[in-house]
């Protein structure tokens, strides 16, 4: 993996930037990207399979140690964040806030044997919140990887700083995500992973240029906020949950999909139907993604762009993570997929993209159609709905300055 280059000019933006939130000179950059998932919708929390890659949008940060037990965070355009580490148990009053992400990395870490330390740091993002390409994530990983760096002496791997990363945002920011967002950025790369070993991941990259496919890989924001949506995904591992309970087990792909389907009136009766729906989804999604790293590693792209269109399909039908509950006026990222299916005409392929209900579809769209779709998404949806991304093979790195 090539080391990442922060330019001249990059550098000296940042540079501006921490002087004028904290004064001085920055002493060292880093950077995380967002993720793009490509296969396995839902399926992290499960311990199944997924297919994730690194994006060429990143959060980055410019970072001086402070000297003191403070960790203070300024982000471009946001109020200054600051966490004292005196505290590293959760705070109620911080849940769904950045200073409980903060605070709960510095907390895994210390509890891994760590001194952490207090430092300055000024912080961009291309990684935009709500973007569908993971901002917490990304966050998460760049905190993790300059706690890493300065206080660990690089003493814990990138596997382990999105374990860490999915502990702050499970324990204290308050929401149950899988580890697909920050393993795919912490990381980088194209990668597939197992999540059936809950302590250690299978991470296995997987090498594919889709550059040389004839397709863009686009990522098209449907220009809805999932900020209140906390509910909604947390039902989908909620009901899977039931589902497991009635059988005995932590997550269905400890349920062979034999003993499920023969426990579905039970289930039906026990769980509801839409738990018994989204199970299916589980078991048909798993198999599709080592069905689709096979494809690729063969080069079968046609083959990998049917197992993304059933994915899709899947996501819509079974999974419902489309349409909120409820939702009538409202269905952003149903229309983004209604788009998607009039301007690829039955070429390429779309789907949900991450977490679903709002945020953002994928799309791979071949190259002589892409002027027209992105044309078409953004006269719809607004100019800049339509993103055109490439896989970026560094994870979370302190960054080289140029020259």
């Amino acid at each position: 993996m090539s080391n990442l280059i922060l330019s001249a000019k990059d550098k000296t933006r940042l540079d501006s930037g921490f002087s004028a939130a904290f004064g001085g000179a920055a002493q060292r950059f880093f950077s995380a990207p967002g993720r793009t998932e490509i296969g396995g919708n839902h399926t992290d929390h499960q311990r199944g399979r997924v297919l994730a890659g690194a994006v060429n949008l990143d959060t980055v940060a410019a970072v001086r140690p402070n000297g003191t037990n403070v960790i203070r965070v300024q982000s471009k355009g946001y109020p200054l964040c600051q966490v004292n580490l005196d505290n590293l148990e959760p705070v109620p009053a911080e849940i769904n806030s950045t200073p409980a992400l903060i605070r709960g990395v510095a907390a895994r870490f210390a509890q891994l044997g760590c001194q952490v330390g207090g430092f300055d740091a000024y912080c961009e993002s291309t990684v935009l919140p709500g973007s569908g390409l993971s901002s917490s994530a990304a966050f998460e990983v760049l905190i993790g990887t300059i706690i890493n760096h300065l206080f660990f002496d690089g003493r814990v791997s990138q596997a382990e700083v999105a374990q860490i990363g999915q502990y702050a945002e499970n324990v204290f920011f308050g929401k149950p995500c899988g580890l697909m967002d920050q393993t795919a950025s912490a990381v980088g790369g194209l990668v597939t992973i197992d999540f059936g070993d809950k302590e250690h991941p299978d991470i296995r990259p997987v090498h594919f240029d889709f550059s040389t496919t004839g397709h863009a890989l686009c990522i098209i924001d449907s220009r809805a906020d999932h900020a209140d949506l906390t509910d909604e995904y947390a039902a989908i591992p909620g009901e899977l949950k039931e589902i497991c309970a009635c059988l005995g087990r932590e997550v269905t792909t400890e349920i062979p999909e034999e003993e499920f389907y023969a426990a579905i009136p039970r289930l039906r009766e026990a769980c509801g139907d839409r738990a018994v729906m989204r199970a299916m989804h589980e078991y048909n999604e798993n198999r599709r993604v080592p069905e689709q790293v096979a494809c690729l590693e063969r080069g079968d792209f046609q083959g990998f762009l049917h197992l993304i269109r059933e994915s899709g399909f899947s996501s819509w039908m079974y999974l419902q993570n489309v349409i909120p509950a409820g939702y009538v006026r409202q269905q952003p990222v149903a229309v983004a997929l209604g788009l998607c299916e009039h301007y690829l005409r039955g070429k390429g392929a779309y789907r949900v993209h991450g977490g679903g209900f709002a945020g953002t579809v994928q799309a791979f769209v071949p190259f002589e159609l892409l002027d027209a779709f992105r044309a078409g998404i953004d006269a719809a949806l607004g100019q800049g709905a339509c993103h055109v991304l490439s896989i970026r093979p560094q994870g979370g790195v302190e960054m080289e300055v140029e020259g």
